[in-house]
This record gives structure tokens, C-alpha cells and sequence, in this order.
């Protein structure tokens, strides 16, 4: 999932006309520059946490005794129903994506919005996706043919970041949230190119919650691609929850707040519908839990964001922030092969050993990636980005 940074901003304060018997020509006293606001730690903890979510469900709400020796219904039954839930850390991540996207958008041009976007997400995904073709190539877990698997087409589809428009499949299987974080990006984009302020931000998500709600009435494919309507109240409630820590909470933003996630936990069904509580049934998970999981999930953002929760300080989460995104990456697409082959090979670990042992390698690779890879070449493609922004004219020639 694509991860953001979560530094905490103070609305602008407004600008006071001089009084009618100032000087206008006194001299402006030097203002202090403003000291750096906190960062909301307990919100980079908020994406590892459903980063780990998800992982469980992969690990965990799985029945395929291949993964960890056994299936996880038999070792842990509890866990394992437990973990059948996990897919809400993607819900999750999609509404913190609202409320710190638009914090990090805020002040910015498309340009300078789209520079932090790629900057942010592609180095540590392209690594990634080296990795995984490097994987596949040298300790193949499929028994088809493995050429077919990472065809350079294949590969450069991968790239790209968004292979299903191109009728690929996906290298690494989590990858397809980035497709849709993407068009939220464009869209965000769009209000960016006429200046982000508190109505025209009220306006565009008003706009796009109707238009979600058409979309899911009329079933428009086409228009969907643009809507999001499966997952359109995650990031307008996201939007909201900012809204109100930077202007203030009012009414109309409790509205706002009410109707989109009123409107999401409406289509939640949608996805529940593609989560069996139980191996070949057509029992689903429950969606009053899914409902009431999501629902906490919201009401603690507030919290870290409104209310007493912001004060949290603790530095080990904004490290926990940093990891995210590249352990989003690789906990399924290396995890997965890496705790099949450790319960082949070393099966006296156990189902519980196995687990551990993949997790703490996943968290480490994920830590190698974040601090070698990700964290300098983000610098180096912003700083040669934002170059392209403003290009110097070379002289002209004559032919």
C-alpha cells in the first residue's frame, strides 16, 4: 500500500489589515520562524498496523496447510477466524490514505504533487519487483512455465505500476491497491490544478460522493474507473477527519463525515460478498463485524489526529511508518515462498516458528529496502523531477 508522510501542519493564520491610525511605513518587525509542528506518530503506527492486517490474512486466514506446515484452522482456530478479517487493513489503508494525502497535497501544484508521488512510491516498488523476478527466475514456486511468468512484457507491464489495464497479471499480488491509491491521486490532482482550499476541497468530495452513489445505482463500469464507488468513502471520510484537524470541526464536515461513511459501510457488502468465512461455502464474513471493525478503525484516527491521542510522541512509531509500504510490498510476494520453503526444509520449526521467522525476515528486508533503497533514491528522483518542473530553454539554432 502506498505509504505518506503524516507530519502534522497548522492551519494558515489569516493576514490583519492595518488600522486606520498605524503607520503605514513602520517597519515590520521580524517573525521568528515557525518551529517544526510534531508528527502524528500514532498515525505511522495506524499503517503498520493494517499493513500487518493484511499479512495475517495471508499468512493465517488461509486454509493451505503449504504456507506454514498446517493450516492455520487446525493450529489455531481462533487466530485463524480471527485473521479472516485481516483484509480490512486495506480498507484501513485506503482511509488514512484520504487524510494524509490531503495534507501533503495541501499548498502544492499538480507537478510538485505528482514529483512526491512517483518520488515516494516507485523506487522502493521497482526494487521490489526486481527482486521478485529475481526470486522467481532462480527458486521457481510455480510449476508452469516459468518464462511465461516473467516475460519482459510481463516485466515492463510490472513496471509501470499498473499491469491490469494492461491485461497482465500481477508480479507482486498486493500491488493492485496502488492502482487504485493512483486514481485518487489524479483526482486529488485535478482540485490541486485550481488551488486546494476548505470549500473547494468540501466541493470536490460532495461532487465525488454523488457520483459514487450514481455509479453504484447504474453499475457504469466506465464511470467507476473514475468514482472508485467500492471505496469512495474511505478517503472522502479521510479528507473529512484532515478538514477538521486543520480548519476546525463544524457541521457541515460532520455531514460530510456522516454521509460518506454511511455511504461506505453500505457497499461494504461488496467486498465482504468475496471473503468466505469458511472453506467451499458460500457463508461470508459476517458484516456487522466488518462494519463495527472499520468503524473503531475511523474512530482512533479521530482520536490520533482530534483528540488525546495526538500527544503520542513515541519515535519507534514514525519508524514503523517508514517500514510500511515496503513491507506491504514484499511480506506476499517473498513472505509466502520464503515460509513454504523454511516448513520444506526445516520443519521442526513449526507452524508458529515458521511465522515468526518469515515475519522478522520480512520486517528486516523491509528496513534494507526502506534505508538503502527507497530512502536515497527517493531524494535523488525528486530532486532530478523537480528539475523538470522548471527546464531551462537551451539557445536556439539556425538551420
Amino acid at each position: 500500500m502506498a505509504t505518506h508522510q503524516t507530519t502534522e501542519r497548522i492551519p494558515d493564520a489569516p493576514s490583519v489589515p492595518p488600522s486606520a491610525g498605524s503607520n503605514a511605513h513602520t517597519p515590520a518587525v521580524p517573525v521568528a520562524k515557525a518551529a517544526q509542528p510534531p508528527r502524528l506518530a500514532l498515525v505511522d503506527g495506524l499503517r503498520l498496523a493494517a499493513a500487518l492486517f493484511v499479512a495475517a490474512f495471508h499468512f493465517l486466514g488461509t486454509t493451505n496447510p503449504a504456507v506454514l506446515g498446517e493450516s492455520p484452522k487446525e493450529f489455531s482456530y481462533l487466530v485463524h477466524r480471527a485473521a479472516l478479517y485481516g483484509w480490512l487493513g486495506v480498507e484501513m489503508f485506503f482511509l488514512i490514505s484520504g487524510y494524509v494525502i490531503c495534507m501533503s497535497a495541501w499548498g502544492r501544484s499538480p507537478g510538485q504533487f505528482a514529483v512526491s508521488r512517483i518520488s515516494r512510491l516507485f523506487p522502493a516498488y521497482w526494487f521490489v519487483i526486481l527482486l521478485i523476478v529475481v526470486r522467481i527466475a532462480i527458486i521457481p514456486m510455480q510449476t508452469g512455465d516459468i518464462y511465461s511468468v516473467i516475460h519482459p512484457r510481463v516485466v515492463l507491464s510490472n513496471l509501470t505500476m499498473f499491469p491490469g489495464p494492461l491485461k497482465v497479471g500481477l508480479l507482486d499480488g498486493v500491488a493492485w491497491t496502488l492502482d487504485v491509491e493512483a486514481r485518487f491521486y489524479l483526482l486529488m490532482a485535478v482540485v490541486l490544478k485550481f488551488g486546494a482550499t476548505y470549500h473547494r476541497m468540501m466541493t470536490f468530495c460532495t461532487v465525488w460522493l454523488v457520483a459514487a452513489f450514481i455509479t453504484h445505482s447504474t453499475q457504469n463500469k466506465l464511470l467507476d474507473q473514475f468514482t472508485l464507488s467500492a471505496y469512495a468513502g474511505y478517503f472522502i471520510a479521510g479528507v473529512a477527519v484532515y478538514l477538521m484537524c486543520r480548519f476546525g470541526q463544524n457541521m457541515m464536515l460532520w455531514f460530510l463525515l456522516g454521509m460518506a461513511w454511511a455511504y461506505q459501510l453500505s457497499v461494504l457488502q461488496l467486498r465482504v460478498n468475496f471473503h468466505p468465512a469458511t472453506s467451499h461455502t458460500h457463508k461470508t464474513v459476517s458484516w456487522t463485524l466488518c462494519a463495527l471493525l472499520v468503524t473503531g478503525f475511523l474512530t482512533v484516527l479521530m482520536m490520533a489526529s482530534l483528540g488525546p491521542l495526538r500527544r503520542i510522541r513515541w519515535r519507534w512509531l514514525v519508524t514503523a511508518g517508514a517500514l510500511t509500504y515496503p513491507f506491504y510490498l514484499v511480506h506476499m510476494s517473498i513472505g509466502v515462498p520464503l515460509a513454504k520453503g523454511l516448513t520444506r526444509r526445516v520443519p521442526e520449526l513449526g507452524p508458529w516458528g515458521t511465522l515468526i521467522v518469515t515475519m522478522t525476515a520480512m520486517l528486516l528486508l523491509s528496513y534494507g529496502i526502506y534505508r538503502w533503497v527507497e530512502k536515497p533514491m527517493s531524494k535523488w528522483f525528486r530532486r532530478n523531477l523537480m528539475k523538470g518542473l522548471k527546464p531551462k530553454e537551451k539557445p536556439k539554432f539556425a538551420l
